[in-house]
C-alpha cells in the first residue's frame, strides 16, 4: 500500500447546507497553505533529524543498538513520545518505515547502490520532493529510500573496518626498514670487521656451556633485534649475571647478522653463545632423520596450505598464514631441544618478543614435579584459565580432537623451564610430529607402523590434518604440542609469563609485578603498530647511543 500526503481537502457532504460566507482573501488563502505546508514538512523534517541520529550512531561505530534500523526505530519513538502521536508525515512515515523494516535486508543492490551517499545528498533530494509538495509525496518512496541509505552506510563502515584490521595486519607482517638496514650493516661488519668475527662466546667461556651449575637460557629466532632485547633485559634484571648463559639457535640465512651483533655487543660477564642450524653436527642418524621429518613435514604443510582452493574461508586461512610464526621452521624446531643441546639436563626456553624484569633464577628453580616442561597455566583446583583453553586452538566440532577437553587451559611457548632429561624418557617428540601431519590411521597397519615409531594410540586415532582440510586447527607450532605434552606440563606462578601485550595493554600493575612481559600478537615492539606505552618498555633496553642503531633510525621511536 503507497500512502501520499497532498495538500487538498475533499468538501464534505454538509457543506452544501451550510451558509456561504465570504471567499477568503488571496493573502488568507496562501497563508493557510503556507501554514498546513509548513505543518507537514516540519513533521517530515522530525523524522530526518532522527533519521541523521541514526547516520551519526553509524559513523561513529555505535554499537548500542542491535541493528541500524532498530536505532532508528527507537530514536523514532522518541520522537513519536517528544511530538505526540498527530496524523501528520512522521506518523505515516514510521508506518511505512515499520512496514518495510523487515525487508529492509532484501532491497535491491541496485536500489542500494543508488541510495545518496551523504546526508547532503539526501536533504537535497528531500528538498526536491518537499518543492512539488502540491502534487504527492510518496512516503514509501521514502522510507525505502532511508533504508537503502541506511544498509549503504552500515556496509561502508562494515568494508572500512575490515580494511583497517587488513592493513594493521599487513603492517604486522612486515619487516620494518630499520630492522632490515641492521641485518645488512651487521652482515657488512661480519665481512669488513675481523671484531665482528670473533667467537661469539670467546674460548675461555667455552667450558660454561655445558656447566650445569649455570642457568641456560635458549632463544630460537631470526630476529636479531629481539633476541638482543631478550638478552640484554635478562642479564640486567639477574642479581648475578655471571651464572647466564645463552645459547641464541638462528638459521643459516640470519646467522651471520645475528654473530655479529653478540661479538659487537658483549653481555659480560654473562655469556652467549651464537649457532645455525647448519653449524649443529649430529653423528647419530636416528636424530638427524627425526629433524629431517619436522622439517618436511613443515614444508609440505605449508605448500599444501598455500594451494588450497579460493573459497572465502580458504583465503581466511592464507592470510593467517601469512604471519611469519605460522610456517616459521625454527617455531617448530623447538621440538628437538633435547637434541640442539644433549649435554644440558635443563633449560630455559625464551621467546625473542620477551623482556625479562626479574631474575630469572626464580624460574630456573621451578619444581616441576617429574614433568617435562613448566608453563603459565591454570593451578590446579583454581578453575581459572589465566589465557586460552584447548578449545581455543582445536576444533573440539571434529571428530578427529578426541580424548581431550575443550576447557582444558592451553599453556603456551614464550616462557618455560625445560626438563630435557624427562624429555628424553618420553616419546613426546614422536607424538608430536604425527600430530604435525595429524596422523590418525584409518587402517590397521597404519597405527601399527605408527606404534612402532614410538607414537601413542590416542595420538594414532585420527585423519591427517592436511587431509582434513586443515579443519581440526589453524596451522600453528603449539597445538600439536598441547596434545604431545598433555599430563607433562607443570603449572608455574603467572608472574613469569605476561602474554598478549601485542593485542591489548593490561593493567599498570600487572606490568609493574610480571617478571617477564610477552609481546606475543601482531603488535610487536619493534614495529610501528606497537602500543607506544608498552614499546617504550622494549626499547630502554637498546643503547640509544649506538652507531648501528642510530644509522638505522631503530631509536628514532625514542
Amino acid at each position: 500500500m503507497r500512502v501520499y500526503i497532498t495538500a487538498t481537502a475533499t468538501a464534505g457532504a454538509d457543506d452544501a447546507t451550510k451558509p456561504k460566507t465570504a471567499q477568503p482573501q488571496p493573502q488568507t488563502q496562501q497563508a493557510a497553505r503556507r501554514g498546513c505546508r509548513s505543518a507537514s514538512v516540519t513533521g517530515l523534517l522530525a523524522g530526518l533529524l532522527l533519521f541523521r541520529a541514526a547516520l551519526l550512531a553509524i559513523e561513529a561505530g555505535a554499537s548500542l543498538c542491535p541493528s541500524t534500523t532498530g536505532c532508528l526505530d527507537w530514536r523514532a519513538g522518541l520522537g513519536r513520545w517528544l511530538y505526540g502521536d498527530g496524523g501528520d508525515a512522521t506518523e505515516e512515515f514510521m508506518k511505512e518505515w515499520r512496514r518495510h523494516r523487515d525487508e529492509a535486508t532484501l532491497l535491491d543492490p541496485v536500489v542500494v547502490e543508488a541510495a545518496p551517499d551523504s546526508l547532503d545528498a539526501l536533504m537535497a533530494e528531500m528538498a526536491t520532493m518537499l518543492a512539488s509538495y502540491d502534487r504527492r509525496i510518496d512516503m514509501e518512496a521514502v522510507a525505502i529510500k532511508m533504508m537503502a541509505m541506511l544498509l549503504k552506510m552500515d556496509r561502508r563502515v562494515k568494508s572500512s573496518r575490515i580494511r583497517a584490521v587488513f592493513n594493521r595486519h599487513l603492517a604486522s607482517l612486515g619487516i620494518p626498514k630499520s630492522v632490515h638496514c641492521l641485518t645488512l650493516r651487521l652482515a657488512e661488519e661480519f665481512a669488513a670487521n675481523s671484531a665482528a668475527r670473533s667467537p661469539v662466546p670467546p674460548p675461555e667461556h667455552a667450558p660454561r656451556l655445558t656447566d650445569a651449575s649455570c642457568l641456560h637460557v635458549a632463544l630460537v629466532t631470526d630476529n636479531v633485534l629481539a633476541a638482543a632485547v631478550a638478552v640484554a633485559s635478562a642479564a640486567r634484571s639477574t642479581a648475578d649475571p655471571a651464572r647466564l648463559v645463552f645459547h641464541v639457535v638462528t638459521d643459516k640465512k640470519s646467522y651471520v647478522p645475528m654473530h655479529s651483533w653478540f661479538a659487537l655487543h658483549p653481555v659480560s660477564p654473562a655469556v652467549v653463545e651464537v649457532r645455525g642450524l647448519h653449524q649443529f653436527d649430529w653423528r647419530d642418524a636416528v636424530v638427524v632423520a627425526s629433524v629431517m621429518r619436522t622439517v618436511e613435514e613443515v614444508q609440505r604443510s605449508s605448500l599444501e596450505y598455500h594451494q588450497r582452493d579460493g573459497s572465502v574461508e580458504m583465503e581466511h586461512r592464507r592470510l593467517e598464514a601469512s604471519k611469519p610464526s605460522t610456517f616459521s621452521l625454527l617455531n617448530y624446531l623447538k621440538i628437538h631441544l633435547p637434541e640442539f643441546f644433549p649435554e644440558l639436563g635443563r633449560v630455559m626456553l625464551l621467546d625473542d618478543d620477551v623482556v625479562v624484569r626479574k631474575d630469572l633464577a626464580g624460574l630456573w628453580e621451578q619444581d616441576l614435579d617429574g614433568n617435562i616442561i613448566g608453563a603459565v597455566g591454570a593451578h590446579e583446583g583454581s578453575g581459572v584459565c589465566v589465557d586460552k583453553t584447548f578449545g581455543d586452538h582445536l576444533n573440539f566440532s571434529d571428530p578427529g580432537v578426541s580424548g581431550l577437553h575443550s576447557s582444558q587451559c592451553a599453556w603456551s611457548w614464550g616462557v618455560n623451564i625445560v626438563d630435557l632429561d624427562a624429555w628424553r624418557r618420553t616419546n613426546v617428540t614422536e607424538t608430536y610430529q604425527f600430530w604435525l601431519q595429524k596422523a590418525i590411521a584409518r587402517s590397521n597397519q597404519f597405527v601399527a607402523d605408527g606404534l612402532a615409531a614410538g607414537g601413542s594410540d590416542t595420538s594414532l586415532r585420527h585423519v591427517q590434518n592436511r587431509e582434513s582440510g586443515f579443519r581440526l586447527w589453524q596451522m600453528a607450532s603449539l597445538p600439536p604440542a598441547l596434545i604431545a605434552f598433555d599430563g607433562r606440563v607443570q603449572a608455574i606462578e603467572p608472574l613469569w609469563n605476561l602474554p598478549c601485550l601485542g593485542w591489548r595493554v593490561p593493567h599498570p600493575d600487572l606490568v609493574r609485578f610480571s617478571a617477564v612481559l610477552h609481546f606475543s600478537g601482531p603488535r610487536k615492539p619493534w614495529l610501528e603498530v606497537a602500543f607506544p606505552e608498552l614499546r617504550q618498555l622494549w626499547l630502554a633496553h637498546l643503547n640509544a647511543s649506538d652507531s648501528f642503531l642510530q644509522g638505522c633510525g631503530v631509536v628514532e621511536w625514542q
